[in-house]
């Protein structure tokens, strides 16, 4: 099933998530379904919140990135009750965008190296260390959990000038190529 993408402007966003359990019902389902949902947008990540669900669950599939960043290639995960425990002192920008933000890109500042603890689709935790565009990936899915979004991470006077297109795509306008609500 491919689920709808919730747009800026819903609570569902800015909400922090619980954790899930493994007796959830359907998870396997529902990570499948997920994958579905983001790469049917084309999207490289995709956090529960983000269709509606506010659980500590995300998916990426930085794959189409392998080009330029060999750590990239067939890396696609499930992340469950996700912690980023450790980021790196060194930064860059990025331009990022989101689905549940459609149209917009904006430079972003992030460590370019995290450490977490997450626990994958059976359950089994894990402990790693990711850099480059799989760290990036991963903060931004992870900052959705924390009911965030990637225009919370500008200057003050950069999200002051994006007010009245935040607030435009909260009310409805705005173009997608996927199915949102």
């Amino acid at each position: 099933m491919i689920y709808p993408i919730v747009i800026f402007g819903s609570e569902t966003l800015r909400k922090p998530s619980v954790e899930l359990t493994p007796d959830y019902p359907e998870l396997p389902k529902l990570i499948e379904d997920m994958f579905l949902t983001m790469s049917s947008a084309e999207g490289v990540g995709l956090a529960a919140p983000q269709i509606g669900k506010n659980i500590r669950l995300f998916v990426v599939d930085c794959s189409p990135w392998a080009e330029d960043d060999p750590a990239c290639q067939d890396f696609r995960r499930a992340f469950i009750n996700p912690e980023i425990y450790e980021v790196s002192e060194q930064t860059d920008l990025f331009n990022e965008g989101c689905l549940s933000l459609p149209g917009l890109h904006e430079d972003v500042r992030r460590p370019v190296a995290i450490r977490m603890r997450y626990l994958d689709e059976q359950f089994v935790e894990h402990d790693e260390e990711f850099d480059g565009y799989r760290a990036r990936v991963i903060q931004h899915e992870y900052d959705h959990l924390e009911g965030k979004v990637f225009t919370d991470r500008l200057s003050p006077l950069r999200r002051q000038l994006l007010k009245s297109k935040l607030l435009g795509m909260a009310k409805g306008k705005y173009r997608a190529a996927y199915k949102t609500k």
